[in-house]
């Protein structure tokens, strides 16, 4: 199936490792023009090199000046974009008494705040062109109870943040929507790391939280982003979609 994505201008940040590398990747597998921001230069490097992409900004996307340099720099280079991905995010803290109220800030910056300020600056472009998608990468933990305080308030903050800004600008022909992932697993994330230190509690999980019984790949999350990218979802607007393998405990 042609996603008549070739040649699109791709953002997607936090795109170095585990999701939002597989998020680039299948972009680029689809003909398009990928950029990916991260803090990290080392993985940058790698990602651009493995995958062939077109560019990799390095920069802190916790921080305005951070996001609005990567962004110019974007422009600069390929003179406008046709689809965010806002994916970068991160965990953090404890419980919420634990959990210094600087923890929740940073969680804000990193998680939400990214995703709204990328937004802001991808829009005028995006409404001069007459169309584009917006795409954020939130989690079911954004519409109910299972992760972090910290992350789990800006996650669903940012779900909410996907409705509100899609009905503000389909106006102008650009599309936002979300993916709320379930529990995914590979090498660089957190579900790596638990399995590897207690595989017979991370077993007993899937199989008493995933009615699917098994944890979810990081493809199947690019795939989905890649449909919403996509003109094939071109009456899906606000939408967060939940791919989490039956995970979630909510009814929409």
């Amino acid at each position: 199936m042609d996603l008549q994505l070739k040649g699109k201008v791709v953002l997607v940040t936090g795109g170095s490792k585990g999701i939002g590398k597989a998020i680039a990747k299948a972009f680029k597998e689809e003909g398009a023009i990928v950029a990916i921001a991260a803090r990290s230069k080392e993985d940058l490097e790698k990602t651009l090199f493995d995958y062939r992409l077109d560019a990799s900004y390095e920069g802190d996307l916790s921080t305005f000046e951070g996001r609005d340099t990567v962004f110019q720099n974007l422009i600069n280079d390929f003179g406008t974009i046709d689809i965010l991905v806002n994916n970068v995010g991160g965990s953090n803290g404890a419980t919420t008494m634990e959990t210094d109220m600087s923890l929740f800030e940073e969680a804000m910056n990193l998680n939400y705040f990214s995703a709204v300020h990328f937004s802001k600056l991808a829009a005028p472009i995006m409404k001069e062109n007459g169309e584009g998608s917006i795409i954020n990468i939130s989690s079911v933990f954004g519409r109910e109870a299972g992760g972090k305080p910290t992350y789990n308030g800006a996650k669903a903050a940012m779900i909410s943040f996907t409705k509100s800004f899609a009905d503000e600008v389909i106006k102008d022909g650009i599309r936002v929507n979300g993916v709320a992932p379930g529990s995914i697993l590979h090498p660089t994330g957190n579900w790596q790391k638990r399995l590897d230190e207690n595989p017979e509690k991370i077993k007993a999980f899937v199989e008493q939280e995933i009615p699917a019984g098994r944890f979810g790949t990081v493809e199947e999350i690019a795939n989905v982003v890649l449909f919403l990218a996509s003109e094939k979802s071109s009456w899906v607007v606000g939408a967060t979609l939940n791919v989490d393998g039956g995970q979630s405990k909510s009814n929409f």
